[in-house]
């Protein structure tokens, strides 16, 4: 027995759907919502539409943005031979916080996962291989979280990477294992950058 609405359900589904939200918490976000006036709930529901169809992802680096380049590619005095290899969208954010690396990224949208059906054509790696032969990139940074994918990732990528003759690095472990990247501090991964290994 369906205790609320149609609408009010589907509403709670969606939110129950986000990572994270369980069925309480995406009872309270949709009661919020409903308790939006009007206007407010229209441009909440704008902003989801308006980020879905003008978000898209950079032609250089994979991460998102809102035109042909992203900020940090289009930047004139960033490193154009130093790309860091991260797995998110979100990795990037913190690595920009530390304002020490003055690189490029390549956001590969996932780590290799064979439990999860993941394998090598459904993230961007066939991107970071044609950036490697196509630009002059000195050193490649693997910095994929500690974790079994990304250690398994930044593996498979190092072997993939080596014919081209570069140096590929993989960060220090400053970082704990197990522990995700957007939530590391400043100070510690700016740590781990420094601290960086040879593959």
């Amino acid at each position: 027995m369906d205790y609320f609405a149609p609408p009010v359900e589907r509403l709670i589904e969606a939110f129950a759907r986000l990572p994270g939200i369980g069925q309480k918490t995406a009872q309270r976000l949709a009661f919020y919502v409903l308790d939006l006036p009007r206007e407010e709930a229209e441009r909440f529901a704008d902003a989801i539409r308006d980020a879905k169809a003008k978000t898209f992802t950079c032609k250089c680096c994979q991460n998102l943005t809102d035109s042909e380049l992203c900020p940090i590619c289009a930047d004139p005095l960033r490193d154009r031979q130093t790309v860091c290899v991260v797995a998110d969208p979100r990795d990037v954010l913190a690595f920009e916080r530390t304002k020490e690396y003055k690189g490029l990224y390549h956001v590969l949208h996932g780590t290799l996962s064979p439990m999860n059906h993941v394998g090598p054509d459904d993230i961007r790696i066939r991107e970071l291989v044609q950036r490697v032969a196509d630009e002059d990139v000195q050193e490649v940074i693997l910095a994929t979280n500690p974790d079994t994918e990304g250690e398994a990732t930044a593996m498979y990528l190092s072997r993939l990477l080596q014919p081209f003759g570069i140096r590929i690095t993989r960060l220090a472990y400053g970082i704990p294992v197990g522990g995700h990247l957007e939530f590391v501090d400043e100070i510690t991964l700016t740590r781990a950058l420094e601290g960086r290994l040879e593959l």
